[in-house]
């Protein structure tokens, strides 16, 4: 591949993105036949019913070449993140209070087979945070407890589940999110910690998680100042590439949070977040809506590769480890579960008896 076009498709293989709508916008899809993303992410907006779902997804896939299949993604934690609801999974604190590693990996094998039905490769899931602050607004209960080793014994039992699906598991969001009083969704939280403390509480379940075959990892946009001064963990060498991949040994695919939030799109240029996290060896950037957005992203990851050999080697890196993770994860699958898994009144038994309990 002529060095042009090695810098276009690896800026495009260090791509995530979503759009609107239930059905695939023009102007997005002319975006997705130049950029040729790695893989594209479904929220409930894009939801009507699994069948459309199944639909939307093999739609996706086709826009993309036969040499490089895209990876369709979604967030399915149960609970209060679920972006399908035929079966009403419940959230991971009941799992944690319950106990039970057994019923958790039952639970996630089930979710699986259900996005599996849909076309899904990849789910944002399980949350690895431990729930260690109860200001805390945005994790709770997706935390399966306040006890780091439970969390960890929980953490595992999900990515077993949901790998004897065929679904690859993601641990999120590192280095933990799980002692901030602030949304990253609305502002840019900070976690006044040490490496030591963060080492203690909020680390076990992703060394435990890395332990067991973990193969992605997701960042916090939360700014850890006794690690780094400057740069919140998205964009921080320190935390990702020296920490995540130097001190743990993650060689799997690490995605940032999405782009489009307060914590990182108030706070820093748009070079900054492209070019901080290619140092820090973040290997996609999710970009889940604002197609201006999108576009503006993968320019900026054209760019780090023209101005510096130094990242466009690291983007090279990524694009590598996306290619491993794709060829690993679609190598021998089976074909589609059908459909009627989904709300399937075997699922919808093992959901009740969770609500039955509580």
């Amino acid at each position: 591949m002529p060095p042009r076009q090695q810098i276009l498709h690896n800026a495009g293989q260090r791509l995530f993105v979503g759009f609107e709508y239930p059905t695939i916008p023009y102007e997005f899809r002319r975006f997705c036949m130049e950029v040729q993303p790695a893989g594209f992410v479904l929220f409930a907006r894009n939801v009507i019913d699994p069948e459309q779902v199944r639909e939307l997804n093999l739609e996706l896939a086709e826009m993309l070449p036969d040499n490089i299949p895209a990876f369709l993604a979604v967030d399915q934690e149960g609970g209060s993140v679920q972006r399908v609801r035929d079966t009403p999974w419940p959230d991971m604190r009941r799992l944690g209070d319950e106990d039970d590693p057994d019923r958790t990996r039952a639970v996630s094998a089930a979710m699986a087979r259900e996005l599996r039905a849909m076309g899904f490769d990849l789910n944002f899931a399980p949350v690895a945070d431990v729930d260690s602050n109860p200001a805390n607004p945005v994790i709770g209960k997706r935390s399966f407890s306040r006890d780091p080793a439970k969390v960890a014994v929980h953490v595992e039992a999900s990515l077993a589940g949901m790998r004897s699906e065929h679904i690859v598991g993601c641990l999120k969001h590192w280095p933990g999110h799980g002692d901030t009083d602030t949304d990253s969704h609305l502002a840019l939280p900070t976690v006044d910690r040490s490496k030591d403390g963060l080492q203690a509480t909020e680390i076990p379940p992703f060394q435990a998680g890395i332990a067991a075959g973990a193969r992605t990892v997701m960042t916090a946009h939360v700014r850890y100042p006794q690690l780094d001064s400057r740069w919140p963990a998205t964009m921080s060498p320190a935390i990702v590439r020296d920490w995540l991949r130097g001190e743990l040994g993650f060689q799997g695919v690490v995605f940032s949070d999405d782009l489009t939030m307060k914590a990182v799109r108030d706070n820093f240029t748009l070079a900054e977040q492209v070019e901080q996290a290619t140092r820090a060896e973040v290997d996609v950037m999710l970009t889940c809506s604002d197609l201006d957005l999108q576009w503006q992203v993968w320019e900026q990851l054209v760019k780090v590769q023209e101005n510096s050999s130094e990242l466009a080697a690291a983007a090279a890196r990524s694009a590598e480890r996306v290619h491993t993770l794709r060829l690993d994860a679609f190598a021998d699958r089976p074909a589609l579960p059908d459909l009627s898994e989904v709300g399937s009144e075997a699922h919808q038994a093992l959901a009740r008896s969770f609500a039955a309990l509580a």
